[in-house]
């Protein structure tokens, strides 16, 4: 990699750290342009030049944050044999990341209905295929062993997230009172139990 390419990996990643940081201390509503250029130092020109506009930063971001939580989850998925404990590593590893990496998963899932995940729509779905590929794969196994039942994929992904993203949402929100290790307790064994095969 040239000096050129790599002061330009150094500028994206320092603005996409930045981004983040000042979402975490602002919110959405200080989470502008403006902001991420005065914390970072890094110009708005070259910002543009990196990301095309402020929401393809936002996408980038988004990406960013998803990759860390899928990673996390097709790591503790992809180690396991058997398909229960699989899924309560999975379940599990979702928990454990929202909890030590609050401000990405906070912006995660303030980021659900922003306009940026629109305009990027495509983008971000092709990155969240290729991540959950793996877990697609884990599960299409166990499914042909008759190990879990055979449902699409799609209903998979809401049976298994469904629970863990609202679980999620009202551990980052002061509205709601939510024990995230109790729920963490809970909800593995009840999420299995969604996903095995009915008795013959």
């Amino acid at each position: 990699m040239s000096p050129k390419q790599q002061r330009g990996e150094a500028t994206v990643d320092l603005l996409l750290t930045t981004a983040l940081r000042v979402f975490a201390e602002s919110g959405q509503q200080g989470f502008t342009v403006n902001a991420i250029v005065s914390a970072s130092g890094v110009s708005l020109g070259s910002l543009y030049h990196h990301f095309g506009s402020f929401d393809g930063l936002a996408a980038a971001l988004y990406i960013r944050c998803m990759d860390e939580l899928c990673d996390e989850m097709v790591a503790a998925l992809t180690r396991c044999r058997t398909a229960r404990t699989g899924v309560h590593k999975w379940v599990a590893s979702y928990l454990d990341f929202t909890r030590e990496h609050r401000d990405v998963a906070l912006f995660l899932h303030a980021s659900a209905y922003s306009g940026y995940l629109v305009a990027h729509a495509e983008e971000i779905g092709t990155a969240k295929a290729e991540k959950f590929a793996a877990i697609m794969t884990w599960l299409e196994v166990r499914i042909r062993r008759g190990e879990i039942a055979p449902l699409p994929a799609p209903v998979i992904e809401v049976l298994v997230m469904g629970p863990l993203t609202e679980a999620a949402r009202r551990w980052l929100s002061s509205t709601y009172e939510i024990d995230l290790a109790e729920a963490a307790r809970h909800l593995p064994d009840h999420i299995w139990r969604s996903l095995r095969p009915d008795p013959a």
